[in-house]
């Protein structure tokens, strides 16, 4: 059985103001940092033998300290990348609230898609079947994976088989650590992680 720390990245001066997505590459602000060390102490005495980043600036600063603190590298992973908001990215949710779009996202997610970017459906399958495929390649082990809040959220819904479109059940805040498992399927070829 592999077990999964699911960590969102820590806080950034953006947070609650611009839906940075994959458009903009924001660090930690200083509560961030120290957020980041919070949870490195807090994943201190956890046998941890890999510790997974999005290529986001945010979650490889969140990472940082995880892996430091069990004396490993952080390997960096676009599986775990933030959800592509599409033609969204980069703008204040001020302005997004304008949006018919937008507003149909927070109401269906389940079937809304943003502008050129990736449905919930997509996140979901990406996710889970990395999360899987290392299950396989770590069918032991202890893994910290440092993604964002969309990503760890599709597979909290899929692990507690609640609907894409009832989102709101599960809330995944700031530096928060969400832990799953997997057991590993039996699998003809080996994959590279």
């Amino acid at each position: 059985m592999t077990t999964f720390y699911l960590v969102r990245h820590a806080a950034h001066d953006l947070v609650d103001r611009v839906l940075a997505g994959r458009k903009i590459d924001v660090a930690l602000n200083s509560e961030g940092r120290r957020q980041a060390y919070t949870l490195a102490r807090q994943l201190a005495s956890e046998p941890i033998g890999k510790v997974i980043a999005s290529p986001r600036r945010r979650a490889k600063e969140t990472a940082e300290p995880i892996a430091a603190a069990h004396g490993i590298s952080i390997t960096v992973a676009p599986e775990i990348d933030e959800h592509d908001a599409g033609e969204w990215a980069g703008r204040t949710f001020e302005t997004l609230q304008h949006d018919p779009q937008w507003r149909l996202w927070n109401e269906r997610r389940g079937e809304a898609r943003p502008p050129s970017g990736e449905s919930m459906r997509d996140v979901q399958i990406r996710m889970t079947r990395y999360l899987d495929r290392l299950a396989r390649l770590h069918p032991e082990d202890s893994i910290v994976l440092v993604s964002h809040a969309e990503p760890i959220r599709c597979v909290l819904l899929h692990d507690r088989s609640i609907p894409l479109a009832e989102f709101m059940q599960v809330d995944v805040p700031l530096a928060s650590i969400s832990t799953v498992w997997r057991a590993a399927a039996r699998r003809a070829t080996a994959e590279p992680a």
